[in-house]
């Protein structure tokens, strides 16, 4: 098998160790928390990668969109949760899905509820289905200031061809938090908000069977939370540069890494990599802890960043960075760097390259990249 340095950069590695330590920390939580474990695709959209955190435990996959639980149908995955908006005008695939796999689907407006449910009685058949309630996001779901939530999800528990399976939410807003205690804090309020409609719903005879909570911020400490079933986090797979800002892990637990090489040094304080926003994105960083100055974090030697090497600039081909202190790099030397946001850097690579240590030990499809309809 090929070495690191047998590569031609740039390319998107896997240190294989660390994804399987993230994995099985997850699975842990989850267990220990009495959770269900339904870990979101999108992150890195491999069949592969499924099939590890199924064995895992977890107890299937969620989806973003229906060409992405296609993908992982094709790999065996069984149970499938798209956790989007789906339109109608998809019945034919989700009918098509609905023979292959368990699958379920979100709804926030009661008019597409309604249409699910003539599509599902005209078919026979009877579609698994959550509302998803905005707990502070704000953007899908149903908003509690400005409708009745209970109402909602009562009325959608009557329409035929439809099974209202419970409430599904993601507190996204868990990004934004400025510290571990407001993480927590969040967390805390999505679970108060959504056992108080499950409540309110079950007042009026409606069973809510399931309570699905998504985002890796806060999943650890969802995990140990009462009233819910099921968590759905992504990025914990990989990790990156964000969630090192916001306290969930050390850069050692960041499993997915852009490689790169100098190109180009044009003067004392300015060097040129091969890893532009086609490789790295232009997602900017988040977090409570440390400067989110940069376009992803160049690595040292001793595995912690290079702080004389800011990434303050990308054009498609080019990640001009600029040094500070003694320059130590030179043309064709090679540079880690840990992304921003990893689920967005997956979905530009064609492949991963899988790494234990210097070794590469395997190059698997981004089975699910470009998959977005």
């Amino acid at each position: 098998m090929p070495t690191l340095t047998d590569l031609q950069t740039p390319f998107i590695a896997i240190d294989a160790p660390a994804m399987a330590r993230n994995i099985g920390r997850m699975a842990e939580a989850a267990a220990a928390g009495g959770k269900r474990l339904r870990p979101h695709g999108k992150t890195h959209k491999s069949g592969w990668i499924a099939r590890q955190q199924i064995a895992a435990g977890a107890v299937g996959l969620t989806c973003a969109k229906p060409a992405e639980a296609e993908v992982f149908a094709d790999a065996g995955v069984e149970d499938l949760r798209i956790a989007y908006p789906v339109s109608p005008t998809y019945a034919a695939r989700v009918l098509a899905l609905m023979d292959r796999v368990r699958l379920s689907i979100v709804v926030d407006d009661l008019g597409v509820a309604q249409a699910w449910s003539d599509v599902m009685q005209r078919a026979g058949r009877r579609l698994p289905v959550l509302v998803k309630i905005d707990v502070g996001t704000h953007r899908c779901g149903v908003d509690p200031r400005d409708r009745d939530a209970v109402a909602f999800v009562t009325a959608v528990s009557r329409m035929p061809g439809v099974d209202l399976r419970g409430l599904l939410s993601h507190a996204g807003h868990s990004y934004a938090a400025t510290s571990a205690e407001d993480m927590r804090r969040i967390a805390g309020e999505e679970v108060a908000l959504l056992t108080e409609i499950r409540s309110g719903v079950e007042a009026q005879g409606v069973e809510v069977a399931e309570i699905s909570v998504g985002s890796t911020p806060q999943a650890l400490v969802s995990a140990t939370l009462d009233g819910i079933t099921e968590l759905r986090p992504g990025n914990y797979v990989f990790h990156d540069r964000t969630q090192v800002g916001l306290g969930v892990v050390g850069w050692s637990g960041c499993a997915l890494r852009a490689m790169a090489s100098v190109v180009s040094c044009p003067s004392a304080d300015r060097l040129v990599l091969d890893a532009g926003s086609k490789v790295l994105s232009s997602d900017a960083a988040r977090g409570y802890s440390g400067a989110a100055q940069g376009f992803g974090v160049v690595l040292g030697p001793d595995g912690t960043p290079d702080e004389h090497l800011l990434i303050e600039r990308l054009s498609e081909e080019h990640a001009v960075v600029r040094v500070s202190g003694t320059p130590r790099l030179r043309i064709g030397d090679r540079v880690t760097i840990i992304p921003n946001h990893a689920c967005v850097v997956a979905n530009l690579s064609n492949r991963y390259v899988v790494t234990d240590g210097d070794q590469v030990i395997d190059q698997p499809v981004v089975d699910a990249r470009g998959r977005v309809n």
